[in-house]
């Protein structure tokens, strides 16, 4: 994976910051996004100090050109990609008849359209260099729950949306993963991380899991991954 090349949306904190920073120490060179270039820095700035081993780039997942620039720019700086990791996402959570429409509307531009703008404008140099993408989906893609409407709609649509394009890209030798994880310990829908959360999966225990994807024997692909706490709570 040395000098390998990686593009990680919402890489500034919680999952996308723990794959960073695993990727980092596998000696992959890592772009990641940011909607806050200075946020980006500044926590790439606190997990490496080889300021040649990475890129912050300030992009909108929610826009298709904003995305093709970010892809440009990692192209222009470092000449390939291999890796792309969407993981951009958010939270709105709301009985039906609650929910705002601008709210419905948010979650499913970034956590489903986003990721395709993403896959999208990344896909001619994945065709080129045979690479990998994978996407950050959820458990609540698989299990529906009150008040749900909106995220279980743009995650379920996510696995469904993986799936298919791991179809597609097969035949390029482009390899897709989706990620289904519980609950992990970030700052998600306004969390802030503390000791209660210890039990909960860590953004580096995905970290791991993405590596190790990585390494994994070109012949086998693992196309969904379910993750979860091996504990409910602390107690």
């Amino acid at each position: 994976m040395k000098n390998k090349t990686a593009y990680i949306t919402g890489g500034s904190k919680g999952i996308g910051l723990g794959i960073a920073e695993a990727l980092l120490r596998e000696g992959v060179k890592v772009a990641i996004s940011s909607r806050n270039k200075d946020q980006g820095m500044t926590a790439m700035k606190r997990i490496t100090d080889n300021s040649d081993a990475y890129l912050v780039i300030e992009s909108d997942v929610t826009d298709y050109a904003s995305e093709q620039a970010a892809i440009k720019k990692v192209i222009d700086t470092w000449g390939t990609l291999d890796y792309v990791i969407a993981n951009a996402g958010v939270g709105v959570f709301a009985p039906i008849d609650e929910l705002a429409p601008e709210d419905w509307n948010h979650t499913i531009a970034t956590n489903l359209t986003g990721v395709f703008n993403t896959v999208k404008a990344a896909i001619p140099e994945l065709k080129k260099s045979k690479g990998y993408i994978v996407t950050i989906a959820s458990l609540a893609g698989t299990n529906f729950f009150a008040k749900g409407a909106a995220y279980n709609a743009s995650k379920f649509g996510l696995v469904g949306f993986s799936q298919a394009i791991m179809l597609d890209l097969r035949p390029y030798d482009v390899k897709v993963t989706t990620i289904m994880p519980g609950s992990v310990a970030t700052h998600f829908n306004g969390n802030t991380p503390d000791a209660s959360d210890s039990w909960k999966i860590q953004p580096e225990d995905i970290g791991q899991l993405v590596t190790d994807l990585l390494k994994m024997p070109a012949r086998t692909l693992p196309s969904k991954i379910e993750v979860r706490p091996s504990k409910t709570s602390n107690s």
